[in-house]
């Protein structure tokens, strides 16, 4: 099920919140940075590498202070790769395995979070969601957070049951 909540993503009460990173776990964007900001020292510890990641990876920490128990961080860039559509929906589609993996049952996206235009988040969000081959069940729900009213409109086609 898929869900638009007019709440900051780092008040979402889910297993695990979506952060758009570069390659060393670096925030891209507003979104990732503020919550950055609210998942603190403990958050901070989490996002440490020890080499660079692939574009189009995801992996999973702690998520610090943060009304979430994990960050599902999303590796959309790298310094010498800007963020595409493609490398948006690889990162997402891994993410969404890795929550499988966890069993993972509620995750949260910001629509202004993920670096590229609202329109192009919300159909790779969504496609990426309800697409997934073989899936478990985990995760059942995406819970998309908005910072504005008229953004639901971007989502109305899959909102609720009709998502998957």
């Amino acid at each position: 099920m898929i869900q638009a909540v007019e709440r900051a993503l780092a008040d979402l009460a889910v297993d695990a919140v979506v952060r758009a990173a570069d390659e060393t776990l670096g925030a891209v964007g507003p979104v990732s940075r503020q919550l950055d900001a609210a998942a603190g020292a403990a958050g901070a510890a989490q996002r440490r590498v020890q080499a660079p990641l692939e574009v189009g990876a995801a992996v999973i920490t702690g998520a610090g202070d943060l009304a979430a128990e994990f960050i599902l961080h999303v590796v959309v860039q790298g310094a010498d790769r800007p963020a595409t559509r493609e490398s948006l929906r690889r990162a997402l589609a891994s993410a969404w395995h890795r929550a499988e993996g966890w069993q993972l049952r509620s995750v949260g996206a910001a629509l202004s979070g993920l670096v590229l235009g609202e329109e192009d988040v919300a159909l790779a969000l969504v496609e990426t969601f309800r697409d997934r081959p073989d899936s478990t069940g985990f995760p059942a729900e995406l819970h998309v957070s908005i910072d504005r009213p008229e953004q639901r409109a971007l989502l109305a086609p899959w909102l609720g049951n009709g998502a998957r």
